[in-house]
């Protein structure tokens, strides 16, 4: 079953049960898939599972923000919210990788690219994207990578 079917199975579900933070969560990440298929592929077109990630990853870092500028205003109320938003997109990304993997798939990937130096990260990420497919976000991979190669 593909990520866009699950969120739909799930959208259905939380109907059911008058789950009104799910369904409103939900329905916001159906949409945001929908659109970004339209823009990319038309109307009959389908997301690869990386970009359907992707577009999760999007919701949590924009909910992420937004609990920061609640917080700073002094509404926990809303702040709460929003992490209960995160835990709902929590469950359609894939099982992050642990310190010790991610450190051994940047090493695989800087040996893979021969990179000896920082003009040279480019590359390296694109493996290492390629190779984490959404389960490490790309601002632990970027930092390791700038560790490594100095």
């Amino acid at each position: 079953m593909s990520l866009a079917d699950q969120i739909m199975s799930d959208l259905k579900e939380a109907m059911r049960a008058k789950d009104s933070t799910s369904l409103t969560v939900l329905r916001s990440l159906k949409t945001a898939l929908t659109n970004l298929t339209i823009e990319k592929h038309g109307a009959g077109g389908e997301l690869d599972n990386n970009t359907e990630i992707g577009v999760v990853r999007t919701a949590i870092k924009q909910r992420n923000d937004s609990i920061e500028q609640f917080e700073k205003a002094g509404r926990q109320d809303l702040a709460d919210n929003e992490k209960a938003e995160i835990d709902i997109l929590n469950k359609y990304l894939p099982a992050t990788l642990s310190e010790e993997e991610t450190a051994q798939l940047i090493d695989e990937a800087i040996t893979e690219s021969g990179a000896t130096s920082r003009k040279e990260m480019g590359q390296v990420m694109k493996i290492l994207q390629e190779k984490a497919a959404g389960r490490v976000d790309n601002k632990t991979l970027s930092a390791g990578v700038m560790q490594r190669l100095g």
